[in-house]
């Protein structure tokens, strides 16, 4: 019996709650044994294809190392290797990898290419981002919370800058789901659309979480556990730089930002690339260009102990290793365990 037998991890609110607490927990059990020397070869014999219409490092390597750890091989497909529509229908490259491989993760634009992968392939398929969703990250960021605070019921998450991107979609519903009061401070015109707020506030409604959307910083971050940004602008989106950094900069998480939570244990969780200095081309581009040293996140804030940006990181590791192994391992799940 498995409960995650052949399904795909395709967007958050197809899961229970309890089966998303179920990753999270298992996510954590996979860390212990790693760090244990325990093998856990799950997927021992199985074949994984990586298909990347955006680039990655976190993802890439996540789903890479998790795969060998779990016994399987995976097979790298960037954009110059797969057609992605373009010369070969989603549907018919969809058939043909799920004849040869055992599982098919997919980072890049559509959400709807990651369903029709699902739909026609026959196997389990995982969304390793697209414009709408962000579920990997989501279980990796929960499983952080839970490590440190010791639970996820009542905490408070603010997040805060553009508010409808995956990562505001996915850690608004998320949240919501999983009972954790979520506050998302944006400007209006970047705040989640009417669909997603529904969504998050009919699960509020059962978990008794609370939602919070408000152009406000201060508002979103009063009585924050946990502040959260992303970059402020998307990969692919096209927008002028100096607009989107006028308009998001009140949301920066700055030192002054982090002291308006009224709270002296508040963590910073940030799901990387973060410019929080100017040691990347593009940081010392925009300090050239525009005069600032940093955008979402200052570099004090991003360096401080309160920062577990990469505990956060590494957790990429261990909870898509527990989404692959549940959905894809011979392991056994009792339905009873869920609601």
């Amino acid at each position: 019996m498995n409960h995650f037998a052949k399904r795909s991890l395709l967007k958050e609110i197809d899961f229970t709650p309890s089966e998303l607490t179920y990753l999270i927990d298992f996510a954590i059990h996979l860390k212990q044994l790693k760090q244990q020397h325990i093998p856990h070869h799950y997927l021992q014999g199985k074949n994984i294809a990586l298909l990347f219409e955006k680039t990655s490092t976190r993802t890439r390597s996540a789903f890479t190392v998790a795969a060998v750890d779990l016994g399987a091989h995976p097979e790298f497909l960037g954009k110059n290797d797969i057609q992605f529509g373009k010369k070969e229908s989603t549907a018919d490259t969809a058939k043909v990898l799920g004849a040869m491989f055992d599982g098919i993760e997919y980072r890049g634009f559509a959400q709807d290419t990651v369903e029709q992968l699902a739909q026609y392939s026959g196997v389990p398929v995982w969304n390793g981002l697209t414009d709408q969703w962000h579920p990997t990250q989501m279980i990796a960021d929960f499983m952080t919370l839970k490590e440190h605070f010791g639970h996820l019921q009542g905490l408070t998450l603010t997040y805060v800058g553009d508010g409808r991107n995956n990562m505001g979609n996915s850690l608004l519903v998320t949240a919501a789901l999983l009972g954790v009061n979520i506050h998302i401070g944006a400007p209006a015109a970047l705040q989640p659309s009417a669909d997603v707020v529904a969504m998050a506030k009919a699960a509020a409604a059962k978990s008794g979480s609370e939602v919070l959307i408000t152009a406000d910083p201060e508002e979103a971050v009063a009585g924050a556990d946990a502040l959260y940004t992303d970059v402020w602008i998307s990969m692919g989106e096209d927008v002028a730089p100096q607009e989107r950094i006028k308009q998001l900069l009140p949301y920066q998480i700055n030192a002054n930002l982090v002291a308006k939570t009224g709270k002296a244990d508040t963590i910073i969780m940030h799901c990387l690339p973060a410019y929080h200095d100017k040691n990347t081309v593009v940081g010392q581009a925009l300090e050239d260009e525009f005069g600032v040293t940093a955008l979402e996140i200052t570099d004090d804030v991003f360096n401080s102990e309160q920062a577990v940006v990469f505990q956060e990181a590494e957790n990429r590791l261990h909870s898509i290793k527990a989404i692959m192994a549940a959905t894809l391992g011979d392991l056994f799940i009792p339905d009873q365990l869920f609601d």
